[in-house]
């Protein structure tokens, strides 16, 4: 694509508004500038301008065209029923001759079917639409259109190759910013969905690099910004991150801001900022947005862990076959080794395993992280220990620093459990200088909690029997101790911990890999 001074040419533009009224083509050139610009609330303005006078000079195939990409605008935006309307309109204007403005429209009302929940329907339209089209512009729609059906029908790997097929006339710049825009955002969209982090981490580069070589351009915007913001948290980027889900929340409107309140509470959650991520979870469940897993995650860090227990059990009962399942599936996991309950972790790892496709690194190294920590609490380290090694792996491949570190973290407690205590710092000590260059005060004061507990051998081996569920007689007798030795042993370990029950201190003790 031409490369555009785009403020220049809407100062001109409008410049020229204000002196004369603009000829329509020149009105569809200030649509483009407007929509570059992130002016969206006058791209239908223009656009409509556009196709009355087209109509008026008696230009019938340029009017057709001004409602088309009108009623694109509008069904981008959510306004359904207008963009139905203008549909409706330009379908009466459609000579019958002209096969190729009927494909047009007909793929406009592919775009509703799609829009309106129907991809069974509106899948052979966009098929239909791609054997006619030969404009870069109506090629890539219609491909995209395909993609989103495919998805939409649960056919992702389908999807992944038509989105591919659009972006090839993407990159070679032959489509305008309008539909060069939604491709990229489209394509990154579907990654994310399908757990391809890599492809769209790849994407969002390729995007950085096209709005480079358009000034004045605002891409990312809406549910864009959304993506975008969850790439730079994976990156460690946090503060950028929250940036662009703050931008998101106040750039979508009603029943679609959610998923930006959801991002951003994400962001703050990791950042150690409870207060403002309880905030931002509470608007995307006012939206009707699930908050499952991040608000149980959050609830486990205050200590109320039955609270955050029983979220995820409604939300996994709720979520039978969502993206989101793995995500739930991780967390439960997590929340049942830190409270010790085995076979619930168990079951969630294996069925996170299942679900963990060949062509996601993302889901691979989720599952092996969450089954390397199973192993640890049902006193396995040593089989742990190649899980998680693969898993950091995975993360240093995908750039995903924070999950990285958490692995290593658990490398570092199945270490512990072998007596390897060198091994065990060494891993430690890696993981806290990632938490220190990203800001991750939470995740650095459970270090030093940890560090800070204390125990001594004896304490720990103590630990390590009542997390059996033994008494302190069945502790006495093993260790050839008095109980009442093994009482006091007890006590300052409670001391230690900052527990008051031995359930808490079996919690800690497969938390910290000490069990088994």
């Amino acid at each position: 694509m031409e490369q555009h001074d785009w403020p220049a040419e809407y100062a001109e533009l409008t410049a020229a508004g204000r002196r004369a009224p603009l000829p329509p083509a020149d009105l569809d050139r200030l649509a483009v500038a407007a929509f570059v610009l992130g002016r969206d609330d006058e791209v239908a303005a223009y656009r409509e301008r556009a196709y009355e006078e087209h109509l008026a000079r008696g230009d019938v195939v340029a009017a057709i065209r001004s409602g088309f990409w009108l009623g694109f605008h509008l069904q981008q935006h959510g306004e359904l029923a207008r963009a139905a309307g203008w549909q409706a309109r330009i379908e009466r204007l459609i000579p019958e001759d002209s096969p190729q403005l009927a494909g047009m429209v007909a793929m406009a009302d592919a775009a509703l079917r799609m829009n309106s929940g129907d991809p069974a329907t509106a899948l052979p339209l966009f098929e239909q639409n791609m054997g006619w089209a030969t404009e870069p512009d109506a090629i890539v729609l219609a491909a995209l259109g395909r993609g989103h059906c495919l998805n939409m029908l649960g056919r992702g790997a389908e999807a992944l190759k038509a989105l591919d097929e659009a972006m090839v006339h993407v990159t070679a710049s032959q489509v305008g910013p309008e539909v060069a825009g939604m491709a990229y955002c489209s394509v990154i969209a579907l990654c994310m969905n399908l757990y391809d982090i890599r492809r769209a981490q790849e994407w969002t580069q390729a995007l950085t690099g096209w709005c480079d070589q358009q000034p004045g351009l605002v891409p990312y915007r809406g549910a864009c910004l959304v993506h975008r913001a969850q790439i730079l948290q994976y990156r460690g980027a946090w503060s950028d991150a929250a940036d662009a889900a703050e931008d998101a929340c106040r750039r979508l409107s009603a029943g679609t801001v959610g998923s930006a309140w959801y991002r951003l509470a994400e962001v703050e959650r990791r950042r150690g900022h409870a207060e403002a991520a309880e905030r931002a979870y509470l608007s995307a469940a006012a939206d009707g947005m699930d908050v499952q897993p991040g608000l149980a995650l959050l609830r486990a860090g205050q200590g109320r862990v039955d609270l955050a227990i029983a979220g995820l059990e409604r939300a996994l009962a709720e979520d039978s076959f969502s993206a989101n399942r793995p995500m739930l599936l991780a967390a439960r996991a997590e929340l049942a080794v830190s409270s010790g309950d085995r076979e619930t972790a168990r079951k969630a790892a294996a069925e996170l395993t299942e679900l963990a496709r060949a062509d996601s690194p993302y889901l691979q190294a989720l599952a092996a992280s969450c089954e390397g920590a199973v192993r640890i609490a049902c006193g396995d380290p040593q089989g742990a220990i190649p899980l998680l090694r693969r898993a950091w792996s995975l993360w240093q491949q995908l750039d995903m620093p924070y999950e990285g570190a958490h692995t290593r973290l658990l490398v570092g407690r199945a270490c512990r459990a072998l007596g390897d205590v060198d091994a065990e710092q060494m891993e430690i000590d890696s993981a806290r200088a990632v938490f220190e260059r990203l800001g991750a005060v939470v995740d650095l004061a459970a270090l030093e909690s940890d560090r800070g507990s204390g125990l001594s051998p004896r304490e720990l081996e103590v630990l390590r029997l009542l997390a059996t569920g033994a008494t302190n007689r069945a502790v006495a007798d093993q260790l050839f101790l008095s109980e009442r030795t093994v009482a006091r042993h007890v006590s300052n370990i409670f001391a230690k911990l900052g527990v008051n029950s031995r359930a808490a201190a079996t919690a800690y003790a497969y938390e910290n890999g000490l069990a088994g």
